[in-house]
C-alpha cells in the first residue's frame, strides 16, 4: 500500500452515518477499507473527518486552472472535482473570430492573460490541453451561447433550420469529445436569444448522449418562478436530466418564495423529471457588471455595445431600462444602484471603484449613478466585474436542505476583489451551515458535495469511499473546518483542512501545498451504438 489513513471518521457520500476505519490507498485508488491496516505511509486520522473529494459542479476556472495550475483556491478547500464550461459561455468549441469575442465579453470573468497560449478550438482539444497538467480534475460542459455565436453570430434573432442543425451538430461533436453535457446563460448574449424550442433540440442531442443540461435560466428576479418552470418544460420535451445552476430566489420580488420553487421540483420530480440543482452558501451573487444591460444594447459583440453606450439618447434608453423598468439583463427588476458593487477593474486608474457600490462612487465622483456605470464599462472596455447583493439567507437555507442539492461555487477567480466563494463554498458549508447552524447533518452535507454531485455527472467510480474508487479525498477537523475568505480580503484559503488528495496524490499535506499536479481532464463516456 502507498498510503493509509488510519482511524479517520469516515462520512463515504452515501449520507449513511459515519463510521471509524482506517483507509489504504494503491496507485490511485482506494485499495482497502478496513483495519489496522499498513503502508508505507501511516496517516493518523484521529479526531477527523475523511471524505471523498468536494466536486464543485458549477465552477468558472476555464482559465485560471490553466494559467495557475497549481489551483490553491479550490486544492485548499477540498475541492478535487469542478465542472467547466458554464452558464453557456465558454472557450471550446470556437473559431478564431469567436475566440476573439469571447475573449473580450469573458475578461470580466476569467481576465485575459497576457501572452496565454490559446492553442486549442474544439472541445477536445481543451480536454487534451486540460490534462497537460492540474492539479484537480475536470470536467466540461458545452457551452449553448458559444455554440450559437458560431453557428448565429451575435443577432438577436430566431435560428434558422439550418443553423439549429449546426447547432446539434456541435452540441453533438463536444459531447462525443469528453464533455458531459451542455450548459447556457439565458440572461447573457447570445444565448439569452435562444427560443424554448431551440433549447429542446439542443438538449434533445444531449439526452441522446446521455448528458444533462444546466442552465442558468432567464431571471433570477422578476418570473424567477416561470423562468424555472421553463427549464423543467425543457426537460420534459426533450427527455434530457436537468441540472438547475445557482439555483436562488433573489432580489425583494422573491423574498420567502424558495418553497414554491420546491413544491414545482418536487412535482415534476414525482412525475419522472429527472432534476438537481446546486448552490452557493452566500447571499450575493457575482458576475460581469456588462451583464446589467438589456440584451437589445448588447447585441452585435462588444463593439456594437461601447458603440451604442457612446451615444448619450442611447444611454438614456438604457438608463430608464436599467432603472426604472428592470432590464432582462438584470433580471427583470429595477437596479438598486447601492447593491452593486464593483469588485475588479483591468486599469489601475479605476482601482478606486473597488469595494464601494456604484452609487458610492457615483456620489464622490457627483454624477448620477447611471453616469458612472456607463463611463465605467467604456473605459474598460466591458472588463469589469461586481457583486450583486441581492440574496435571502432564508432563501439560501430551505434551499440547500433538498433532496436534489449540490454544491457549486460559482467562483470568478479574478479582479481586486473576487467573491469569497471562490475560496470559501465547500468550508463555509461544513463549518456555518453544519457546525454553527445545524441547517445539514454533516453526513448528510458531504454526501450533498460528494456522491450526490458524482452521479449527476454519471461517475462510476468517484465520489464514495468505496474499494476500487479513484483516491479523490479530504480529510478534515469537523470542530475546527471553516472558511477565512471574506469579502475585503477574499484569496484566503480554508481552515481546518489538513490532507487533500488528488488520484491517490497529496495536494495538501499535513496543512501545506504540494503543488502537485495530479488532475486530469475526465471524459464522458461514448454513447452506445
Amino acid at each position: 500500500m502507498d498510503t493509509v489513513f488510519r482511524g479517520a471518521r469516515i462520512a463515504d457520500g452515501t449520507g449513511s452515518p459515519p463510521y471509524r476505519a482506517d483507509v489504504a490507498l494503491r496507485d490511485g485508488r482506494i485499495a482497502a477499507i478496513g483495519r489496522n491496516l499498513d503502508a508505507r505511509r501511516v496517516v493518523d486520522a484521529g479526531g477527523l473527518v475523511l471524505a471523498p473529494g468536494f466536486v464543485d459542479m458549477h465552477s468558472h476556472s476555464d482559465l485560471q486552472i490553466l494559467a495557475t495550475p497549481d489551483h490553491p483556491a479550490k486544492v485548499s478547500q477540498g475541492v478535487t472535482t469542478e465542472v467547466l464550461g458554464q452558464d453557456g459561455l465558454s472557450y471550446a468549441p470556437v473559431d478564431d473570430a469567436t475566440l476573439a469575442t469571447l475573449r473580450e465579453q469573458l475578461a470580466g470573468w476569467n481576465d485575459d492573460p497576457p501572452g496565454f497560449d490559446w492553442d486549442w478550438r474544439s472541445v477536445g482539444e481543451y480536454l487534451d490541453r486540460l490534462d497537460r497538467g492540474i492539479a484537480v480534475n475536470a470536467a466540461y460542459l458545452v457551452p449553448q451561447g458559444t455554440v450559437r455565436m458560431l453557428a448565429v453570430g451575435h443577432a438577436a434573432r430566431p435560428a434558422t433550420e439550418s443553423e439549429v442543425d449546426t447547432m446539434r451538430a456541435l452540441v453533438d461533436t463536444g459531447m462525443s469529445e469528453g464533455a458531459f453535457g451542455m450548459s447556457s446563460g439565458l440572461t447573457y448574449t447570445p444565448g439569452m436569444y435562444a427560443s424554448t424550442g431551440e433549447l429542446v433540440a439542443l438538449c434533445e442531442v444531449v439526452a441522446r448522449n446521455g448528458g444533462y443540461y444546466s442552465p442558468h435560466h432567464r431571471g433570477y428576479g422578476a418570473g424567477a418562478l416561470a423562468a424555472y418552470a421553463e427549464m423543467i418544460e425543457v426537460a420534459r420535451r426533450a427527455g434530457c436530466p436537468l441540472h438547475l445552476a445557482h439555483a436562488t430566489m433573489n432580489f425583494s420580488v422573491n423574498r420567502g418564495k424558495a418553497p414554491e420553487l420546491l413544491r414545482m421540483l418536487d412535482a415534476a420530480l414525482d412525475e419522472g423529471v429527472d432534476i438537481s440543482l446546486d448552490t452557493y452558501p452566500y447571499l450575493p451573487g457575482a458576475t460581469y457588471l456588462s451583464a446589467l444591460l438589456p440584451s437589445w444594447a448588447t447585441e452585435g459583440g462588444v463593439a456594437a455595445t461601447l458603440d451604442r453606450l457612446s451615444d448619450l439618447d442611447t444611454r438614456e434608453r438604457i438608463r430608464r431600462e436599467i432603472e426604472e423598468t428592470g432590464s432582462d439583463g438584470a433580471h427583470g427588476v429595477p437596479i438598486d444602484w447601492g447593491s452593486i458593487e464593483i469588485n475588479g477593474v483591468r486599469r489601475p486608474e479605476n482601482a478606486r471603484l473597488v469595494g464601494r457600490s456604484v452609487a458610492e462612487s457615483a456620489r464622490a465622483a457627483g454624477i448620477p449613478p447611471a453616469e458612472l456605470y456607463f463611463d465605467v464599462l467604456v473605459a474598460e472596455r466591458l472588463g469589469t466585474s461586481c457583486l450583486m447583493h441581492v440574496g435571502h439567507e432564508e432563501n439560501v437555507r430551505t434551499i440547500m436542505r433538498h433532496r436534489v442539492h449540490t454544491g457549486g461555487s460559482d467562483g470568478l477567480l479574478v479582479g481586486d476583489r473576487p467573491h469569497p466563494r471562490a475560496w470559501g463554498t465547500f468550508p463555509r458549508y461544513l463549518g456555518h451551515y453544519v457546525r454553527e447552524l445545524g441547517v445539514l447533518d454533516l453526513a448528510d452535507c458531504v454526501a450533498h458535495l460528494t456522491g450526490r454531485a458524482a452521479k449527476r455527472l454519471g461517475l462510476t467510480d468517484r465520489g464514495l469511499i468505496k474499494e476500487g474508487y479513484a483516491a479523490d479525498l479530504v480529510l478534515f477537523d469537523p470542530d475546527t473546518v471553516r472558511d477565512t475568505a471574506t469579502f475585503d480580503d477574499p484569496r484566503q484559503p480554508a481552515e481546518g483542512i489538513p490532507y487533500v488528495f488528488v488520484n491517490g496524490v497529496a495536494a495538501v499535506d499535513d496543512g501545506r501545498p504540494t503543488g502537485a499536479l495530479a488532475g486530469h481532464a475526465l471524459r464522458s463516456p461514448p454513447r452506445a451504438a
